[in-house]
């Protein structure tokens, strides 16, 4: 009988695809390198100096290092966006068992109100000259939350709203250290020679200086009564991250500049309510009525601790995977545009804050 001349296909060699977690894993052990690398730079720097300068600028800057001088692989990049949607967003979550709606409570209605004044002056700011130089809103959206709210912690939680580029955190998260820096360099000189008081110092620290390590720097650098204060306005300010990020998310998604193509209503209130945001206000809720204090109570272990540590090390991975995807000459294309807006923003903010404590007096020592 004569051979069958029909043969059935050979089977492919190529290899399927991987599914799971294989994708993420080379990227992402590479980001988690690059963040313990970041830490123990840090730890290893003095005390003054780790106070002004946080760890997340570390492992950007060894992120970009490592990422612009080494050829790294195609298959590092899907584990680059994990790092900064699912590590990041998890963080954030996690983020808000360490924030109190008390605090809001404690300072006063006056104070409160005079942080909510200057958070619209600062974003409003950043979004004008934005404009007016040509800059990506974006990028000024980063610029404005982060002098705004709590330096680049927010940066880092507003990111995954407007869908901005790595290149564009870097930049943000570069400008508000620089600014942040030299606030803490010269507000204490500054108030020394206007003669300011604790009180009205704390405020001005706590209401204009970005990130939450500068705040401290700066103001127990000026005095322990003025960082008390400063300390009590910026956590307040903290503990409202969550409700301007929403209102971010609302502004951006009602502008359908973030809404894909057949994203319909649904995808307009999906990205109105972000649900890692969602999840951010609940853990602050929780902790609020106290459900972490009794959970510390229960197990013998600090909750609000430990969530804080583990969250600034998913934190510190998520921005290290954006240093390591972010191109240089991606950065050089935008030039010296976010700083000069980030001056601008510091300045306006800065100014804004001193004039309103004249006015109506500092938050309560």
């Amino acid at each position: 009988m004569p051979a069958t001349r029909a043969q059935s296909a050979p089977a492919s060699t190529t290899p399927a695809p991987p599914s799971g977690l294989a994708p993420v894993l080379p990227g992402l052990a590479l980001a988690v390198l690059v963040a313990l690398s970041a830490r123990l730079v840090h730890q290893s720097l003095p005390r003054n100096v780790t106070g002004v300068l946080g760890e997340v600028l570390f492992a950007v800057v060894i992120g970009l290092i490592v990422g612009n001088s080494v050829r790294l692989p195609e298959a590092m990049k899907p584990g680059f966006r994990f790092s900064f949607q699912a590590v990041l967003r998890t963080a954030i979550v996690l983020l808000g068992a360490t924030f109190s709606f008390h605090q809001v409570l404690q300072i006063g209605g006056k104070a409160v109100a005079l942080i909510v004044v200057l958070m619209a002056i600062a974003l409003a700011a950043a979004h004008l000259l934005g404009r007016a130089t040509g800059m990506p809103g974006r990028l000024a959206t980063l610029i404005g939350v982060g002098t705004a709210v709590c330096g680049n912690s927010a940066i880092a939680a507003t990111a995954p709203v407007i869908r901005a580029r790595d290149d564009e955190v870097s930049f943000a998260i570069a400008t508000n250290t620089v600014f942040g820096t030299l606030a803490v360099l010269l507000y204490p000189v500054i108030g020394r020679l206007v003669h300011m008081g604790d009180a009205a110092f704390g405020t001005w620290a706590g209401t204009a200086v970005n990130d939450t390590s500068q705040v401290v720097a700066a103001g127990f650098a000026y005095g322990d009564a003025a960082g008390r204060v400063a300390t009590a306005v910026k956590l307040t300010r903290n503990a409202l991250m969550g409700v301007v990020i929403l209102a971010i998310g609302i502004a951006y998604a009602r502008s359908g500049a973030e809404v894909g193509s057949g994203g319909g209503a649904w995808g307009r209130l999906k990205q109105s309510f972000p649900l890692f945001v969602l999840g951010f206000l609940a853990m602050a809720l929780l902790n609020t009525v106290g459900f972490f204090v009794w959970v510390s109570a229960k197990t013998q272990v600090d909750a609000p601790r430990f969530l804080l540590e583990a969250s600034r090390a998913l934190i510190l991975v998520a921005l290290a995977g954006v240093g390591l995807s972010t191109r240089l000459e991606s950065m050089r294309k935008t030039g010296l545009k976010p700083f000069l807006i980030g001056l601008g923003v510091a300045a306006l903010t800065s100014g804004a804050s001193l004039l309103l404590i004249r006015i109506f007096g500092p938050a309560a020592a």
